[in-house]
């Protein structure tokens, strides 16, 4: 039963999978517009920021449509895909949960922050 239901969701992420990101890259959100001197401060800001992430993920989706509404410039990692970004996101963040948000600041300090609503709820208040 339990090789059922993993064959079952499985075969089900394939399907939905490309479903959602079709729906996405059709409704892509506008990009919010700023100065370009604004917009190279949230740049060099935003360099030390990780969006870890499956690429069909809803939730991972969820997130890069706010960074693409925020016009922000976040490197993404594909954990499911790259054995290495999984490894830095267990290793790091101590467990392979995406979307996962790695947050380094000036000090060298890291945060690794998880849930799409928490993540988006950073971005927009650092960077709307």
């Amino acid at each position: 039963m339990r090789l059922f239901f993993k064959y079952f969701f499985k075969t089900a992420h394939y399907i939905i999978g490309p479903i959602i990101l079709l729906l996405d890259a059709l409704t892509t959100p506008k990009a919010m517009e700023r100065a370009d001197e604004a917009q190279q401060q949230v740049n060099a800001s935003t360099r030390n920021l990780v969006l870890y992430q499956f690429r069909m993920c809803p939730f991972s989706v969820k997130v890069r449509r706010a960074v693409k509404r925020l016009s922000l410039n976040i490197e993404t990692r594909d954990a499911l895909r790259e054995a290495s970004s999984r490894e830095e996101l267990l290793q790091g963040g101590g467990k392979i949960k995406v979307p996962c948000l790695r947050i380094t600041d000036e000090q060298g300090d890291t945060t690794w922050m998880y849930e799409s609503s928490a993540i988006i709820a950073y971005l927009q208040t650092r960077y709307a």
